[in-house]
């Protein structure tokens, strides 16, 4: 696998082809309105064939930037070439929206329901759930689903 900065799509001029292929995978068809970029901050790709396996946005606090990615993985499924691509929210949560189930706030419900996963970076307890889980866990399931790729 390999890793790109999701900024590097809007930087750089002329990609190359490796880079132009995976921009191409990752694009949300807007149909007249042309194809656009998700904002992400990091891109997870096979090498081989080009395929974007997931996508992370990270952000120090959720506030809209949790509804932004919940958009984005939305977007993601509607077309048949990115549904597959999984969408992860990285953060330290400093304002503790994710660390109870109960009472559920906003960005917490959004991770739940729209995303495929949030980790959080704290030493801090957090109430886990299969969605919702402490950073330590990241690589390993990870790992998971690499190999159900295969």
């Amino acid at each position: 696998m390999k890793v790109i900065n999701g900024n590097k799509f809007e930087r750089t001029i002329n990609l190359s082809r490796e880079l132009s292929q995976v921009k191409r995978n990752l694009a949300i068809d807007y149909g007249e309105f042309g194809l656009h970029l998700p904002d992400v901050d990091i891109i997870i790709y096979n090498p081989d064939n080009y395929k974007v396996l997931a996508a992370i946005s990270s952000k120090v606090t959720l506030r809209e930037r949790i509804s932004q990615t919940g958009y984005w993985k939305l977007k993601l499924i509607q077309d048949e070439t990115t549904k597959h691509i999984k969408v992860y929210f990285i953060t330290p949560d400093e304002d503790g929206t994710l660390t109870h189930k109960i009472p559920v706030k906003k960005g917490r419900a959004i991770v739940e329901v729209d995303l495929d996963g949030s980790y959080v970076l704290t030493e801090e307890i957090i109430e886990e759930s299969s969605k919702v889980k402490l950073f330590e866990h990241f690589i390993e399931d990870f790992k998971r689903l690499l190999k159900n790729e295969d």
